[in-house]
């Protein structure tokens, strides 16, 4: 299966040469360029990882990051930022982020942080499927 990314910034060069990048490491990409976007696109589609900027115009990546969690909490974002400050990392990572990265990201330690992402997002999907099926065998009584 290919890992559904959404790449979210204003900075369009940015974006699009990140997702030709991670294209070429087999990642499915959709591209956002500003927080608005991406929130349409998450109730579109599901993603399995979420790359989001922090500082936005419009709304910011913490409120994205916030309305992200409420509509698909399994999802797991991983913070980008140029601009970054130890309160933009601490209100990001209580707000459910995976991790917080300073832009430009090195590409190893950024395909490195989307791959534990996407397995933690695959540990939980299985806890809640074995939960359903044993909620459904006690329902029966088998």
């Amino acid at each position: 299966m290919n890992t559904r990314l959404l790449l979210v910034d204003d900075e369009e060069e940015f974006v699009d040469t990140l997702a030709e990048r991670l294209a070429l490491r087999n990642f499915q990409v959709t591209r956002a360029y500003s927080g608005e976007r991406a929130l349409q696109l998450c109730n579109d589609k599901n993603f399995d990882v979420i790359l989001l900027d922090i500082m936005m115009p419009g709304i910011s990546g913490i409120d994205v990051l916030k309305k992200i969690h409420q509509k698909m909490p399994l999802t797991q974002v991983i913070m980008l930022t140029g601009h970054a400050t130890v309160k933009n990392a601490i209100e990001g990572m209580k707000q459910g982020a995976f991790d917080f990265l300073l832009k430009p990201a090195d590409m190893e330690l950024l395909t490195s942080k989307i791959t534990e992402a996407v397995e933690i997002k695959q540990k939980h999907e299985e806890r809640i499927r074995k939960a359903e099926m044993e909620n459904i065998i006690n329902r029966r009584g088998w």
